[in-house]
C-alpha cells in the first residue's frame, strides 16, 4: 500500500467563487480576474433571483470561462447546472445529494460538497461519490457569516488519508493562503480578497504568495 504522504501533491490551485451581483460590469472583471493568472474554476453564486434571470446572467460568465478552460460550477441548484449544462456543481448540505446530482446531470460533472468542518460529513461525501469536499471557515469572512470554523490540522488529516480534492474556504487572502496550501488544501475558495479590490492585482497576489519557499 502506497501512504499518501509519498505521492507528491499538486500545486494548489484557485477556485473563484462570484460576488452575488454578476450583473453590469461583472463579466469584464471575471475576465480580467480569469486573465491574470491560472484559476482552475469558477462557481457562479447568485441569491434570491429566479432561475430565467440566473441563466440569463450566467450566459456570458459562463462563455469567458469556456474560453479560457476555467470550469464553470453552479452553487446551490441542481436544476440550474442542468439548464446550463455547467461543468459541475457545489451543494451545501441542504441542496440535494451526490446521488441526485448523478442522476440529473451524468457522471462527467464534478460534484463538490459542503462539509464545514466535519470530518463525518466529508468521509459520507467521499463515499457518496463527491469529487470534492470544501471545508471551512478557516478565517474570519466578508462574504458570508462564519457558522462553523475549520483548523488546518483538518486539511492535513484529509490529505494523510483520501485521494479526494479537498477545498479551502473563508476569508482565504494572499496573506494567509500560503499556510492553508502546506497544511493540504488542493483548491483555495476565494472572493471577498478578489471582488472587494483590483481583481487583477489579487490574483496575482495570490499566485505570488502561493508560488513563495
Amino acid at each position: 500500500m502506497t501512504d499518501q504522504n509519498d505521492i507528491p501533491r499538486e500545486p494548489t490551485r484557485l477556485y473563484l467563487i462570484s460576488p452575488l451581483d454578476v450583473g453590469g460590469a461583472f463579466p469584464d472583471r471575471l475576465a480580467r480576474a480569469l486573465d491574470a493568472g491560472e484559476v482552475a474554476a469558477f462557481q457562479f453564486r447568485v441569491k434570491d433571483i429566479d432561475q430565467h434571470e440566473a441563466a440569463r446572467l450566467a450566459e456570458p460568465l459562463q462563455r469567458i470561462c469556456a474560453e479560457r478552460d476555467v470550469a464553470f460550477i453552479v452553487n446551490d441548484s441542481i436544476s440550474l447546472a442542468k439548464r446550463l449544462g455547467a461543468d459541475g456543481v457545489h451543494l451545501g448540505q441542504g441542496d440535494g445529494t451526490v446521488e441526485e446530482a448523478r442522476q440529473a446531470l451524468g457522471r462527467d460533472t464534478q460534484v463538490g460538497i459542503t462539509c464545514h468542518a466535519s470530518r463525518h460529513l466529508a468521509m459520507e461525501a467521499g463515499d457518496a461519490g463527491a469529487d470534492y469536499v470544501a471545508f471551512g471557515a478557516f478565517f474570519p469572512s466578508t462574504t458570508k457569516d462564519t457558522k462553523h470554523v475549520a483548523g488546518l490540522d483538518l486539511l492535513e488529516w484529509w490529505q494523510s488519508i483520501f485521494e479526494i480534492p479537498c477545498v479551502a474556504i473563508g476569508g482565504v487572502t494572499p496573506a494567509n493562503c500560503r499556510d492553508l496550501a502546506i497544511a493540504g488544501a488542493d483548491f483555495l475558495a476565494v472572493s471577498g480578497a478578489v471582488w472587494n479590490g483590483d481583481e487583477a492585482a489579487a490574483i496575482r497576489a495570490f499566485h505570488e504568495a502561493l508560488a513563495a519557499d
